[in-house]
């Protein structure tokens, strides 16, 4: 009797955005096609972005037009996390926002309001236009009782142009000012790691996080149990990891080299497996 391969079924993905599948505005190479194949392949995917700058429908309509096949409903973000924590701690809380959209609406959305004289929560996002005067009223307000947030830890986002100053470098102005340490709702919390399970609806040890930074996507995965895979088309390079006690499962040079740790996409992008460049690491 003649015994078929029975193909195993690929883990759910955990995307990083920026550094993964775009870099600033501009598609890493081949991530697009990636997409589709999950997509072909019914493998449930998230697109897991510590940016809170842009809300889903516009971080969705960013990566269509850069050929992305994917909704808002496949996007999830820090500001989203940070709202979500925020509603369960204290729901109608009052919130100092330094940020953009993505992190005003995200609030808004979960029932939160805006107030610059006695917040609950001053709540520091990412942006590209921080201004002295909102860092110096954060910090008063932090000051005088506020709970200090921020969207996420990264210190930097990886542009065209090299890199920006991220959330985490905002709040270190003004922890530097105030004395008081912000609590940071983005990856590696594995608050925003949960909740992003729970939209799947899958489990952790079903599920592989792709990032491209060591310090957060893949200590965010490791830590909560999930397989980990670095790809080195953003913030990270493979020279980093002597600096950290852990290690990624999987090291590639770009999302599309998971193909041929997987098994897909071979017939639907005519992938020749022994040409990828990929390192796993036992």
């Amino acid at each position: 009797m003649t015994q078929e391969r029975v193909k195993k079924r690929p883990p759910a993905h955990l995307l990083d955005m920026d550094g993964v599948l775009v870099r600033g505005g501009e598609a890493v190479d081949k991530s697009a096609d990636y997409i589709q194949i999950l997509i072909e392949e019914d493998v449930p995917f998230i697109v897991f972005s510590n940016n809170s700058r842009f809300t889903p429908e516009v971080m969705a309509t960013r990566l269509q037009a850069v050929g992305f096949p994917v909704t808002q409903n496949d996007v999830y973000t820090s500001a989203q996390t940070t709202a979500h924590f925020i509603s369960q701690q204290k729901p109608g809380a009052s919130c100092f926002v330094i940020g953009e959209d993505g992190l005003k609406s995200a609030l808004e959305s979960e029932g939160l309001v805006f107030n610059d004289t006695g917040p609950d929560y001053v709540v520091v996002g990412e942006s590209v236009n921080y201004n002295f005067p909102d860092m110096a009223r954060g910090s008063q307000l932090i000051a005088a009782g506020a709970t200090f947030l921020g969207s996420n830890p990264d210190k930097t986002i990886p542009v065209e142009q090299g890199v920006y100053p991220a959330c985490g470098a905002a709040c270190a102005l003004i922890e530097k000012a105030t004395g008081v340490k912000p609590y940071f709702l983005g990856k590696p919390n594995p608050f925003m790691m949960r909740s992003a399970l729970d939209r799947l609806g899958v489990k952790a040890e079903e599920t592989i996080m792709v990032g491209d930074r060591l310090d957060t996507d893949i200590r965010a995965g490791m830590e909560l149990g999930l397989k980990t895979a670095l790809v080195l088309t953003g913030a990270s390079t493979r020279a980093e990891l002597v600096r950290y006690p852990y290690e990624p499962d999987i090291i590639v040079d770009r999302l599309f080299d998971l193909c041929g740790i997987f098994d897909i996409g071979y017939l639907s992008k005519g992938l020749d497996s022994k040409a990828v460049n990929l390192q796993p690491i036992v």
